[in-house]
């Protein structure tokens, strides 16, 4: 994994952040935490209310909100009723309408999941973590709004995590108040199902009505931007111009939601960053997945009473035990990215031929979305994992292992050449940087291939102040930039003018993107991209277009068919 891979299943929550969960895959489990982390000073205008100006209808129900300084926040809105119970495994149902003003003023529970290890301590501190609460009615999303009046973009991020951990709060980078801001769009965050909660092919217990059972995760997603398209422009919002942007995991399920046949209309731009274009399993290597779980889980194979009713420890570790299905398998960037990868089964979308037909900007850019222009891009230190410290001999080593003597020697050679500035073990927090811009250069020239919309790549390659500048541009780094959110997430960028800077530049490319469908803006032009060029938006202290950065480093790397 980070600075050097690991073989079997992945045995911390966080260590799964950087590999398989990059495109959905990740089966993790780790040591449950009990208490959160303290999640960031807001930034703007001072002052908390509670007027009746921030309460908005839906069509369930008044939601009652609040003013934070000078942006309305509404949190953990149902977009679906409670999935526990009777309703596991099904799609989402819609919530029972209420008839008090709903309070929609803290976060709600997350997905049932591992929590983070707090033992890792500088990335606890880079990345402001909190874990909050978690429960089965967890169908539920957040909105920041300037007004709600108006007619303005949506933005709906989904997290990373995979599609097995995480939460549309984890980070404090998620808030979306700056956004609504200083960028003057409507804001939405989604929490939804996970794990052995949001994938398992239960049509051999449950029958018809568990068709779908398998991908509900992905389902849940489909409901929520339903909800938007529904109810937004009581929130100011323009249901008819929606972008959905995601990082990590949240990138995988963007490119996932653009190959589905029930999200088109839903989606007019989308960003994919530092994830997404898994090789997804098909159906039959899912049920049989399924089939492990239940087995091992000792109960009927028609029980469907029991797996409703079990507690959702047993139910992860009997799904994490019928991993074995996938057989031995090396947890890297290199094993998830590359194009030959093979499927791998678990927590992650199926290929089931109806709600997905696809595996999208795997095989291809898929033709439901191909007037949709995309955003796709990385971070320069992907790999970073704070506890690898290697020396220059012991990271030579590791690369060896991985592409023998010559490459290696080719790689470090080409990376000192381009980054005197690093130190080797930022240097070697680089490699997965390259795995994952080899991957953007293959989705973005499957976008291009289509002729449709246009198609646009960054790389992010700011380098923190913190920490003596080791960590580099880790993987999540970007997320305080796009959110506009440096000082709230100061403990990973110093809060410095220079950070500040490009987080406008970054947010405000982010918002123009999903006002127009352009990212450029006043005094920074984005030029679209192709695969010849692969014209590039660097993010650092001088934000500039380049062809192909990387481009010796990152070639060394491209995989070749065995």
């Amino acid at each position: 994994m980070e600075g050097g891979a690991r073989k079997g299943i992945p045995l911390s929550r966080r260590d799964a952040l950087v590999a398989p969960v990059l495109l959905g895959a990740g089966l993790a489990a780790g040591p449950a935490s009990a208490y959160p982390v303290e999640n960031g000073d807001r930034a703007g205008p001072r002052g908390c209310s509670t007027p009746h100006s921030a309460i908005a209808r839906t069509r369930y129900g008044r939601v009652r909100g609040y003013v934070a300084g000078d942006v309305l926040t509404f949190k953990s809105i149902p977009y679906g009723a409670d999935t526990g119970g009777e309703n596991r495994w099904l799609p989402a149902k819609p919530p029972r309408p209420w008839t008090d003003d709903y309070p929609a003023l803290a976060y709600g529970a997350n997905c049932p999941q591992t929590t983070h290890d707090f033992r890792a301590i500088e990335q606890t501190f880079l990345q402001q973590w909190d874990d909050g609460f978690m429960g089965e009615d967890m169908l539920k999303l957040n909105v920041w709004t300037p007004s709600l009046a108006g007619n303005r973009p949506v933005m709906v991020y989904f997290h990373g995590g995979g599609y097995s951990f995480g939460s549309s709060y984890e980070l404090a980078s998620h808030d979306g108040a700056q956004m609504a801001r200083r960028h003057d769009v409507v804001q939405v965050s989604v929490n939804h199902r996970l794990n052995v909660l949001g994938f398992l092919d239960l049509r051999d217990v449950g029958g018809a009505a568990y068709e779908g059972s398998v991908n509900v995760s992905m389902t849940d997603l489909v409901a929520a931007l339903q909800w938007v398209r529904e109810n937004i422009h009581n929130f100011g919002g323009n249901p008819d111009n929606i972008l959905i942007y995601g990082q990590s995991g949240g990138g995988a399920k963007v490119t996932t939601l653009l190959g589905m046949p029930s999200a088109k209309g839903s989606i007019q731009r989308a960003i994919v960053q530092s994830g997404g274009g898994g090789n997804i399993p098909d159906a039959e290597h899912s049920r049989e997945f399924a089939r492990q779980t239940i087995k091992l889980l000792g109960i009927g194979t028609k029980d469907l009473g029991a797996l409703q009713k079990m507690d959702w420890a047993t139910l992860f570790a009997g799904n994490r035990a019928a991993a074995a299905v996938n057989g031995p398998t090396e947890f890297s960037f290199r094993s998830i990215v590359s194009p030959y990868a093979r499927p791998l089964v678990g927590w992650t979308p199926t290929l089931d031929g109806t709600l997905i037909d696809v595996r999208s900007y795997f095989d291809k850019a898929p033709e439901v979305s191909k007037e949709v222009p995309v955003i796709i891009g990385s971070v320069s230190e992907e790999g970073m994992t704070f506890r690898n410290n290697p020396d220059e001999t012991q990271w030579r080593t590791s690369l060896v292992k991985s592409f023998g003597s010559a490459k290696a020697d080719a790689l470090i050679a080409a990376m000192k050449k381009a980054h005197p500035e690093k130190s080797v073990r930022t240097l070697s927090y680089g490699v997965d940087g390259l795995h994952v811009r080899n991957h953007v250069v293959n989705m973005v020239a499957m976008k291009a291939a289509q002729r449709a919309a246009p198609v646009y790549q960054y790389y992010f390659s700011w380098q923190t102040p913190q920490l003596d500048r080791q960590p580099g541009a880790w993987h999540t780094a970007d997320l305080a930039f796009c959110f506009d959110n440096t000082q709230r997430c100061e403990q990973g960028t110093g809060d410095t003018p220079e950070a500040r800077a490009l987080a406008s530049n970054m947010a405000g490319a982010w918002a123009a993107f999903a006002r127009t469908g352009n990212p450029s803006q006043p005094g920074l032009r984005w030029e679209s991209s192709d695969a010849e060029r692969n014209r590039t938006m660097v993010f650092d202290d001088r934000c500039r277009m380049e062809d192909d950065p990387e481009a010796e480093a990152r070639r060394l790397l491209v995989e070749q068919p065995a």
